[in-house]
Formats: C-alpha cells, structure tokens, sequence
C-alpha cells in the first residue's frame, strides 16, 4: 500500500538489486496486444530469480508488462509503464527508482526474511495492483528477465519503442495546445515536486510526454497526473504561466509559487529524484554542462552525478543545477532564457555522439568532453583554444 512509498533501501540493507548504475543491461516496457496474446495473470520467471542470487549482488533485468483491454489505447502504454514505478514502491522493502533502460529495483533484507524471495511474488502484487486501480487493463500478463544474454538481445528493441515515442512528439510547440500536464508521481520521495509537463518539456524522468499526459488524465482523471491550465504567459521566453504558478503553488504545499520552464535560474523548475540527467552551471567559464545518470567518475566540476543529484532531487528549486530528461536536449526551448544549447560547454562523450544530430555543426567540436578536459581550469583552455561561441561573446541571450 501507499504506505510504504518513499521508502529506500540503502546499501547496508540491501539483498539485492537489479539494474542501477552497475548494472549495463536494464529495462522495463508495457505493450499493448490483443486479448488472445495475452495470458491473464500469468507471471514468468527467465533466469535466476531472487533466492538464487547471491546477497549483496547486481544483476540485470528485463519487466515485460503485456496489457490488453476494449478501451485501451497505444498512447496509453508508457502512462501503466510508468505506474510500475508507483507500485513497485507500494511492496515493503521494494525499492524502485527511475524508469525505461534505466531502472533500479532494490530489495532489503528484512522483506527477503519474510518471504519476498521470489520476483514472481512481486509480479502477482502488481497484477494485483493494476486490475485494482485500473480495471479497463482486462488482460495483463508479466514477464521478468534476469539472464543477461536474453536482455542485452531484448534492450534494443526496447529502445526503439521509447525513441518512437518521443519522435512523435517533436514539432508541437506550447502555443498549440490549450493546457498543460502536471505529474506528482514521485512526490513520495520528493514531496514538494511536481513536474509540469509540455509539448516543449517533458517530464524530468524522461517516461512522460505531452501525449502521454493527456492519455494518462483519460486513463484515470483522479490519479497522480492531471491537467494544468496554462493561464496567462507572463514571460514568453522564461516560459512562466500564470496557471502553471498556481498549480506549483498548490502541490508544493506553498514551498514554491513561481516557477520558470525554461530557465535555471531565480525559479526554475524542481527536480524529483527519477530524472535522466542534470543541467549544471560551471562559474568558472560563464556556462553549463549536462551529465547523465550513466556516467561513471567525475564530472568536469570534479563531482559524480550520484553526488549532484543528492544536492539537486528532493522537490527542491536548485539554482544552476536542475534535473531533465535527456529528450529535453532536442527542444527549441532548451534553457532558452540562459542561451540554449549554445551555452552548454561540456558533456559526456557519451550524450554529445548520441544528439549530434541537433547539436549545430559549428557548436559541436566546441564543446568538451571528458576525453578532452579534467577540470574547469582545463575546461577554460580548451574553450579559448577552439573559440566556443558563448566565451568569444557571440551569443545573445534573449
């Protein structure tokens, strides 16, 4: 029950965990088929299950979610895939982060001791969970994989729905539609957080688009994602609503009354503790830098992401440094209020390769990576040297 939501398992209490940061192959993914797919209330096991790992481990892990149903619909797929992070964390001493191929799910001792030894245990409560909570789901079937092979072969695939999902997306802007999404689904570990959610913005997880919100209110109009009305546009490029303003106001309890969509600074947005990346101010060259939640050492600011994101997530307004979800990146409202993408001066090589594509060709070899500099010192050399665009003064913010 909701009563065990915003528990954690720390490292001292952990049995075991699937996926996370030490763990390369990861992912969860609800499909939508026709009933005769669809076995009600079947729940598989492929591979070791949990009584058969060793304590303390990190193992992969693949959750299939199969879902039929008269009044289901496609847009409503990453809408359930993202309520298995919301029941995951209903199940005492289950521990569920993040969402799509980077997942983490904890188990702690005390509820191995009791008898939760078995995922197929798990896979029966989120049945349970979702015929309860959403009976238009009228079959629905779970698959868990924890042999490492069958989910590196399966991730691709997986990857390809999600990139889908965030293509269809890209060319609605905010002025054509005529209201906003919020989302408060993290809320039980970051009480003050609501995440507002755009045609220009999606959720900081990554998991929730603009279609998604909407598909989700129609799903359930009295669960953890809801309307926002837009209001007044007080400021066009800050991205400030008056009806996004009250919004905030009202679910953060009145910790935050303001709040700008396309902006880190004076009030921008908060960050749960489930976004894919953070956007980081760099003092020393004037810029930002992005790192995402599968970068390993440390950042151009000598810090890890685990660290930045302890001082980011909680439901807390940061200025300079915000949770996003990487998809973000391809936005024309990218930080626009701060300079865009032509202020960003350092990412992982990782992320730069991967959004080439948007990146403009004459910013793209004068931004650093980690195989170029180790540091803000070195950082404010390489930038000089190859005269990015933000450091020569050539950009001018809005």
């Amino acid at each position: 029950g909701p009563q065990y939501e915003g528990e954690t398992v720390r490292k001292e209490d952990l049995y075991v965990e699937f996926g996370g940061p030490k763990v390369r192959h990861k992912f969860e993914l609800v499909t939508l088929k026709s009933p005769e797919e669809v076995e009600h209330e079947k729940v598989e096991v492929i591979g070791p299950d949990i009584k058969d790992m060793k304590e303390g481990g990190s193992y992969p892990l693949a959750i299939l979610v199969d879902i039929a149903g008269e009044e289901l619909e496609k847009d409503m797929e990453p809408v359930i895939e993202r309520r298995i992070h919301m029941y995951c964390n209903y199940i005492e001493g289950l521990y569920h982060m993040n969402q799509r191929q980077d997942m983490w799910l904890r188990i702690n001792k005390s509820s191995f001791k009791k008898g939760l030894d078995s995922l197929k245990e798990i896979g029966d409560m989120l049945i349970f969970l979702y015929t309860s909570e959403l009976p238009i789901i009228e079959n629905i079937s779970i698959t868990f994989i924890t042999d490492e092979k069958r989910v590196e072969e399966l991730l691709p695939q997986a990857m390809k729905v999600y990139e889908a999902r965030d293509e269809r997306l890209r060319g609605l802007t905010e002025d054509d539609v005529e209201q906003f999404y919020g989302c408060v689904l993290c809320q039980s570990f970051a009480p003050t957080h609501c995440c507002i959610i755009t045609p220009e913005r999606l959720a900081n997880c990554g998991a929730i688009n603009w279609f998604d919100g909407r598909a989700a209110y129609k799903l359930d109009p009295e669960g953890p994602i809801f309307e926002v009305p837009k209001g007044e546009l007080l400021d066009p490029v800050k991205g400030e609503y008056s009806g996004v303003n009250q919004v905030v106001t009202e679910r953060s309890l009145g910790q935050y009354d303001q709040v700008y969509l396309h902006s880190a600074f004076e009030h921008p947005h908060t960050s749960c503790g489930c976004f894919q990346a953070i956007c980081f101010y760099i003092p020393e060259v004037d810029a930002f830098g992005i790192v995402h939640r599968g970068f390993a050492g440390q950042t151009v600011i000598g810090e890890t992401f685990a660290h930045m994101a302890g001082v980011t997530s909680g439901g807390k307004q940061v200025e300079g440094s915000c949770g996003m979800a990487l998809e973000l990146i391809r936005s024309p409202k990218f930080f626009q209020a701060d300079g865009g993408l032509r202020r960003i001066a350092w990412l992982p090589k990782e992320i730069k390769e991967r959004y080439k594509d948007v990146i403009p060709e004459d910013l793209y070899d004068k931004i650093a990576t980690e195989k170029d500099v180790k540091n803000t010192e070195e950082l404010s050399e390489f930038l000089e040297k190859v005269g990015h665009p933000w450091i020569k003064g050539e950009v001018e913010l809005p």
